[in-house]
């Protein structure tokens, strides 16, 4: 019934079996109308260095399954590890401090997470050119587009050097060409780092595009309903033949899991 946050000892990451374990997850809400079922005994494995997406219809859980893991909630029954650590989260709103110039919102982060003052400034311009925005350090967010504010967001999670990132729908509200966009640079950024990815989605092109395995949710309560691993070379486009096969398939069951639930 806990969240377990184990780091790892130095050179260990590699070794690992896992970079997230959730076993037998079940979650409960009370309220006016009674308790209310989530999600319903979910068990799911991220391998180290894996990008998985967890897609499912509104109201499925695949929100409260990700703050689950990233240990802003606990689970009422189950158990869920994270041998590498506090996992880094990423919202679908960028949750930058507006007073804050871009660059010193990264160094926030860096300073939680305990870097020394002399270093915040470097390592805020090393991840501000991972994303592509070298030379933002000093713009104010009203002075980025939403594209640019999701790429400092995403630096800033970087920031907390976590091996494994969860990310909760960061693109949803993005026009479509920047969500292209931001799509091949996240794929970029997780092959050059390696890490471990927890990307939740109600977007079935958006899931094939990006994942090595996509993990459709039942609707509510949220249980593991089917699983699909994308075996399409990157990089993908969301227009590519075999993305938008996959993409009808996938999106046959979810039709299915709604009409089984009753949602419309």
């Amino acid at each position: 019934m806990a969240t377990t946050f184990a780091k790892a000892a130095e050179g260990t990451v590699a070794e690992q079996t896992h970079a997230a374990r959730i076993e037998h997850v079940s979650k409960s809400f009370s309220g006016p109308a009674g308790t209310q079922l989530v999600l319903d005994d979910v068990s799911l494995d991220v391998a180290p260095g894996e990008f998985v997406t967890i897609l499912g219809a509104s109201g499925c859980g695949k929100s409260t399954l990700l703050n689950l893991v990233a240990g802003l909630d606990r689970p009422t029954q189950g158990s869920i590890e994270t041998p590498s650590g506090r996992p880094a989260l990423m919202f679908q709103e960028h949750a930058l401090f507006p007073w804050l110039t871009a660059g010193k919102n990264i160094e926030l982060a860096l300073r939680l997470r305990g870097v020394a003052k002399a270093e915040r400034r470097t390592e805020a311009e090393r991840l501000l050119e991972l994303v592509r925005l070298g030379g933002a350090y000093g713009k104010r967010v009203h002075e980025l587009s939403g594209g640019m504010r999701q790429r400092v967001a995403l630096a800033r999670a970087l920031a907390q050097d976590s091996q494994l990132l969860l990310m909760d729908e960061p693109f949803a509200a993005l026009d479509a060409i920047t969500r292209d966009v931001l799509h091949g640079e996240l794929t970029r950024i997780w092959e050059e780092t390696n890490l471990s990815v927890l990307f939740v989605t109600h977007n079935v092109r958006e899931a094939v595009r990006l994942a090595q395995r996509v993990v459709l949710l039942s609707s509510r309560p949220g249980r593991v309903a089917k699983e699909w691993t994308v075996g399409i070379e990157q990089p993908r486009r969301i227009e590519d033949a075999d993305v938008a096969e996959l993409s009808l398939e996938i999106t046959e069951h979810l039709r299915g899991e709604i009409r089984r639930h009753g949602q419309h």
